[in-house]
């Protein structure tokens, strides 16, 4: 059995009495919405309702996220995403006695404008996949149902992103300066400070799934 096969059967095999949250962390661009897509389609094939959730929808505005330089990898750590917006609008309601209605976004990446869409109610058994960088940052793990570790090498993550965000970085070489000074460093800090490895449920290695 594959480690996809087996992450799936795992999953499938909790039922807490509300969704189940589950966080899909790695580096930047380690493949974390890939994999979190794929969950949610192999959750939904076994005929469990399954959501998909991005912190793309939960970054603070850019003069936020940008207050302490455009380059900064301690700007991006601490101040890229909304992460008391994203436990008010989707951990605690989908938690023990919460609402189980969610908001999927709070910002219109593209405009940087905010939003406000109406509530989405979620099926109590339904499994809830997050994808997005940081998710064992404190205080998340406090909601967690169970959490997954992408585990894909740096200079791998490195090279799919220059060839994800080449056009919109600026060219090849810019979108590398942009991993090695904000994205990438900031992702150091974070697996120093918080060992996302070691607090994870499951961790996946860079091969989880055969690809094409």
């Amino acid at each position: 059995m594959s480690d996809g096969d087996d992450m799936v059967r795992d999953v499938l095999s909790r039922v807490p009495g509300h969704p189940l949250r589950v966080a899909i962390d790695g580096v930047t661009a380690s493949g974390k919405t890939t994999c979190a897509q794929w969950l949610v389609d192999a959750v939904a094939a076994q005929g469990r309702p399954s959501v998909h959730v991005t912190m793309d929808g939960f970054h603070h505005r850019r003069a936020h996220r940008y207050r302490q330089g455009r380059a900064s990898a301690l700007g991006y750590y601490r101040d890229a995403y909304d992460f008391d917006a994203f436990v008010s609008h989707v951990l605690i309601p989908l938690g023990p006695n919460g609402s189980g209605a969610i908001r999927r976004r709070i910002i219109d990446l593209a405009t940087d404008e905010p939003v406000d869409d109406p509530l989405e109610p979620v099926p109590a058994d339904a499994i809830v996949v997050v994808d997005g960088t940081f998710l064992h940052r404190p205080p998340l793990p406090d909601y967690w149902d169970y959490t997954v570790f992408v585990d894909t090498p740096m200079d791998v993550a490195r090279a799919r992103g220059i060839a994800r965000d080449a056009e919109a970085l600026g060219g090849p070489e810019a979108a590398g300066r942009a991993f090695d000074q904000r994205y990438h460093a900031a992702c150091r800090i974070y697996l120093d400070e918080v060992d996302p490895r070691a607090r994870a449920t499951r961790v996946l290695p860079v091969d989880w799934i055969a690809i094409g």
